[in-house]
């Protein structure tokens, strides 16, 4: 097996252990259900309820792709007017970072006031977790684009918009996946953590349920498919990625 295909398979790999060493943890020590269920019974759980977890799931996902993609329209934007304006960027970005320092479990609340219990809050929750990483890396991109092609640009005739639309936009693609990446994985979390108090659907709701329950294989199920949504998103993007930005990487695969 060469070297590149066995990085491939090192994260399956990895899995697999870690779930046996669970496995045999869990059976060596006798560990109660109640307390840390096995992959086992994790398992088990998902099949004899794999259709109110499947209903939940959809919930959740649809849910946080809507989040998602305001997220993705704001982010956008906001990064535009942020990376292509030196006063804007100065005006903005700390005021944009203070945001983002806010725990955004504490909105929760606040927008069950403002929208009741249901999809409002989570939709709002998972754009709110997800939508800095990708205004600061467009912003980076556009921020950060060589001076002197700029003046090359403008001696050719190019106006400043020509220039952040055709050059600036374009280079900031890799910057615009890798964000991509990373805010699907927090847009879950938004989404989960406003259904745990602000929802009577989705995994958030189940995880409560099951807990309340002391099911605990069905709460791990939940976390389980919930990891699995985003994975599967991430990967997703990270297929795009690789299929629209192969020249940002030209030098990556070459081994």
């Amino acid at each position: 097996m060469n070297s590149t295909r066995l990085e491939k398979l090192a994260p399956l790999i990895l899995l697999v252990l870690i779930v046996l060493l669970w496995q045999l943890v869990c059976w060596g020590f006798s560990v109660s259900e109640f307390i840390f269920p096995s992959p086992l019974q994790i398992v088990l759980s998902l099949i004899d309820l794999w259709a109110p977890i499947l209903g939940h799931a959809w919930r959740t996902f649809w849910t946080t792709m809507v989040g998602f993609g305001i997220s993705i329209l704001v982010g956008v934007a906001l990064g535009f007017v942020i990376g292509s304006s030196r006063f804007a960027y100065a005006a903005m970005y700390p005021l944009m970072t203070a945001f983002n320092a806010l725990p955004k479990a504490a909105f929760v609340p606040i927008l069950v006031v403002w929208f009741g219990i249901g999809i409002g809050p989570a939709i709002l929750t998972a754009f709110l977790i997800s939508f800095f990483p990708i205004m600061v890396n467009i912003a980076t991109g556009l921020a950060t684009l060589e001076p002197e092609l700029e003046d090359v640009l403008r001696v050719l005739g190019a106006r400043r918009m020509d220039v952040l639309l055709k050059v600036g936009l374009p280079r900031t693609m890799p910057y615009f996946f890798a964000s991509l990446k990373v805010a699907i994985t927090l847009a879950f979390v938004g989404t989960t953590v406003s259904e745990m108090s602000a929802s009577n659907e989705g995994i958030g709701y189940l995880l409560i349920s099951a807990g309340s329950a002391m099911k605990m294989p069905l709460a791990f199920a939940g976390l389980l498919v919930v990891a699995a949504m985003a994975m599967a998103m991430y990967e997703l993007f990270s297929w795009i990625e690789r299929h629209t930005t192969a020249w940002a990487h030209r030098g990556q695969g070459a081994h």
